[in-house]
């Protein structure tokens, strides 16, 4: 799973640190990464992007990697710090969705502000509840809007840490890192 590691446990080599990669580059070593349970490793290669991104992208990356980490918590059995990053992540990427101030498109084709109407027509507050019953960070639009970034299922990753945390929250995990890994992008 990669780091943090338990008291005395043996562990396995780091990712390299500092390496410059193109986004999709970045999302396919983190997708592998998460897909064979190294949810730390796959924080190490998105905490790479979110320090050598563009500036107007480095909230994307951040979240990202707190996703990440926040999978490597819950995997840990820490789910209080999983849920917190986790919630954090998601909070993060939610701009970066359909909605968000980055310029992204709406489902109806045209930007739309934070804040904006919801699927229901009135505005929603934060922390609304969504598809799956969890709270969603606002602005994230619902399992079939728009895609971020570079193709950054954010919706579908807001989902996924709302569904994981209501689990950590019931269970308390641990959780299989690989078999709760992630889809980081849309398709």
């Amino acid at each position: 799973m990669g780091r943090p590691l338990p008291y005395g446990a043996e562990g396995v080599d780091r990712q390299p640190e500092g390496v410059v990669r193109s986004p999709a580059e970045t999302l396919a070593e983190a997708q592998r990464l998460l897909d064979a349970g190294m949810p730390f490793h796959a924080h190490e290669v998105l905490e790479d992007a979110w320090k050598s991104g563009p500036d107007e992208e480095r909230g994307l990356w951040r979240g990202l990697a707190q996703l990440a980490v926040g999978l490597t918590h819950a995997a840990r059995g820490n789910a209080a710090g999983g849920a917190a990053l986790l919630a954090r992540g998601a909070e993060s990427i939610a701009p970066y969705g359909a909605g968000g101030p980055h310029g992204i498109e709406g489902p109806h084709g045209a930007e739309e502000p934070h804040g904006a109407e919801g699927p229901h027509g009135a505005e929603e507050p934060h922390g609304v509840e969504g598809p799956h019953g969890a709270e969603e960070p606002h602005g994230v639009e619902g399992p079939h809007g728009a895609e971020g970034p570079h193709g950054v299922d954010v919706a579908g990753l807001a989902c996924w840490a709302a569904a994981l945390r209501d689990d950590l929250r019931e269970d308390g995990g641990p959780v299989p890192a690989a078999a709760r890994a992630p889809r980081l992008r849309t398709g």
